[in-house]
């Protein structure tokens, strides 16, 4: 279960598949380089930092994950999470979050959370998806078209109004740099996917920015020189009061990182025909997001671009995602000061392209044309997370989503009485309405799942019966699950018969339903001799009960049960 995924594919590794991993890592290692700068800088952090990320995270997510093929870093989704932090905490309080989301990762691995957060829905993630690609979008205008002006405000609204007011200074050098970015990005991809048409663009920008000396805002004038080493690592300093004010955007990065990682794996599988471990995979992203904090980066997840991108180039094995970080880390050694030369409008046009593709404008389109509650889900956490912050995006989104199902399971959920049933119409062989039902008989079938959200139905039939029957079957056939409230809800009409001197008979059980009725004691209470297997067994026994009625005006069968649920 917590066995990295090197240690199998290492078992029949061969020479030629070592060629095929160094290839695939050396092309990921220069598709990463723009990407991982360009992520940091929109994050509101330095420039090295996220390279600091890719090489250290990257290393560690390939070595010790649970997937073959996964390439781990900084990514965009993490942009809108990282640039709040740090306007609110500073890096310091970005640095902690990611140490504390780390551990949290790691948790939930080794709880083996792997399997649920598969099933976060499925609207929930392409809106606040497509929200962080707008804001993406809309935090590079300023550098797209050279705006001077100050820092840019962090709330959407704010932004765009402060962008109106500086259209007027707009730089055409840094508009033409940014489109002439995007088309490259755009045409060179259709010629060879071999060079990455997003380091092809920033050569041509910073040697044409170099050579005409164009006025326009560069990475070292804007944040001076890049390191060409590693830091050293640290702990971070830590106290209750930091825990308590980092655990919110913590667990933030922490759900993002594990939906994004698994998302990445999953999709993986589908192009190699692999089989990742999530719980394994969870624990090094938790694992690599604590290196990455002790070294001063960002957090990181798995990168579905880059992944794909692995893949498409022939890495099979996490050897070709190791060789991805250590081909950054050679090129941060011997070229990393030269990066302060690339001007910001190209990585702006970088960062636009990758908010097109992070869009799913076509999935967004065709889940707002589906059902209401998906819509409602969707452009909900879309909003919410444009207009406000992605942690209560999906925090409102899930519970959201949860309310929303368990009104539809309400309106599955469905309780009936045999004279309501017409008889012309029933197809089913095994229908109340085609057995004869004895006077002083009252039969109620459930259909759904009994929890909390559908209980009601039940109790609200139940009370609304004119003349009390002597006999009164619960006909639980359909029922897959129930909970604590609809055990309660059952223990409240058994109540109610032994006032009423009704003897309640509970039919036709499925085996998760039985299991809680022991758990619970109700089938105690009930007695096992009234819990019957099918509906046949239940009427046999009312008519037992009948038969006693005739000739025992103290209802023994309700005397029995008092002294037995002495409880209820």
């Amino acid at each position: 279960m917590f066995k990295p995924k090197i240690v199998d594919t290492l078992k029949a590794y061969t020479r030629e598949q070592f060629l095929k991993d160094l290839v695939a890592g050396i092309i990921v290692g220069i598709v990463a380089l723009p990407l991982a700068i360009a992520f940091a800088i929109a994050s509101g952090v330095s420039p090295e930092k996220g390279l600091f990320t890719a090489i250290i995270a990257g290393f560690v997510i390939s070595a010790f994950g649970g997937s073959r093929v996964q390439i781990g870093g900084p990514t965009g989704a993490f942009i809108v999470i990282v640039y709040g932090i740090v306007q609110q905490y500073g890096v310091n309080g970005l640095i902690i979050a990611t140490f504390i989301a780390g551990i949290m990762l790691m948790l939930m691995g080794f709880a083996r959370f792997g399997s649920v957060i598969k099933f976060i829905p499925h609207p929930l993630i392409v809106g606040f998806t497509t929200g962080i690609a707008v804001i993406i979008f809309s935090s590079q205008v300023k550098d797209f078209l050279g705006l001077t002006m100050g820092s840019v405000p962090a709330d959407f609204i704010e932004k765009w109004n402060a962008y109106f007011h500086h259209f007027s200074h707009i730089s055409p050098y840094a508009v033409v740099i940014g489109v002439t970015t995007i088309l490259i990005i755009i045409f060179f991809s259709k010629i060879t996917h071999v060079i990455p048409g997003s380091l092809v663009a920033i050569l041509l920008a910073t040697i044409a920015v170099q050579a005409f000396k164009l006025p326009v805002e560069t990475i070292g004038s804007r944040f001076g020189s890049i390191p060409s080493s590693l830091p050293t690592p640290g702990v971070p300093h830590l106290d209750w009061d930091i825990i308590k004010n980092s655990v919110r955007p913590a667990f933030t990065i922490a759900i993002l990182g594990g939906i994004e990682s698994l998302l990445s794996a999953v999709v993986a599988d589908g192009m190699i025909g692999g089989n990742h471990k999530s719980n394994m995979e969870l624990v090094a992203q938790g694992g690599a997001n604590i290196a990455s904090a002790l070294f001063g980066g960002i957090p990181a997840t798995g990168a579905i671009a880059r992944t794909a991108t692995n893949v498409k180039n022939g890495g099979r094995t996490p050897v070709a995602g190791i060789v991805h970080a250590l081909t950054l880390l050679v090129i941060m050694l011997l070229v990393g000061k030269w990066a302060t030369l690339i001007p910001m409008s190209c990585l702006a046009g970088i960062l636009v392209i990758v908010a097109y593709n992070m869009s799913e404008h076509t999935t967004f389109v065709a889940i707002a044309k589906g059902s209401r509650s998906d819509a409602t889900v969707l452009v909900t956490t879309f909003l919410l997370t444009v207009l406000f912050d992605l942690t209560l995006a999906i925090e409102i989104g899930m519970v959201l989503a949860v309310f929303l199902f368990m009104r539809k399971m309400i309106k599955v959920s469905n309780v009936s009485s045999y004279l309501n049933e017409d008889k012309q119409q029933v197809t089913d062989v095994n229908a109340v309405s085609r057995y004869t039902i004895p006077h002083g008989v009252e039969v109620f079938e459930l259909t759904g799942p009994m929890f909390f959200g559908a209980a009601y139905k039940f109790k609200d039939a139940i009370r609304v019966i004119e003349k009390k029957p002597k006999v009164l079957i619960v006909r639980m056939r359909h029922v897959p699950v129930i909970d604590a409230t609809g055990i309660h809800t059952i223990k409240d009409v058994l109540r109610m018969c032994r006032h009423d001197k009704m003897q309640l008979i509970l039919s036709g059980i499925q085996p998760p339903v039985l299991e809680e009725f022991r758990k619970s004691r109700l089938l105690f209470q009930v007695g096992k001799r009234y819990v019957t297997p099918d509906f046949e067994t239940a009427l046999q026994r009312a008519k037992e009960v009948l038969g006693e009625k005739k000739h025992t005006p103290s209802f023994p069968g309700i005397q029995q049960d008092k002294t037995i649920g002495s409880p209820l």
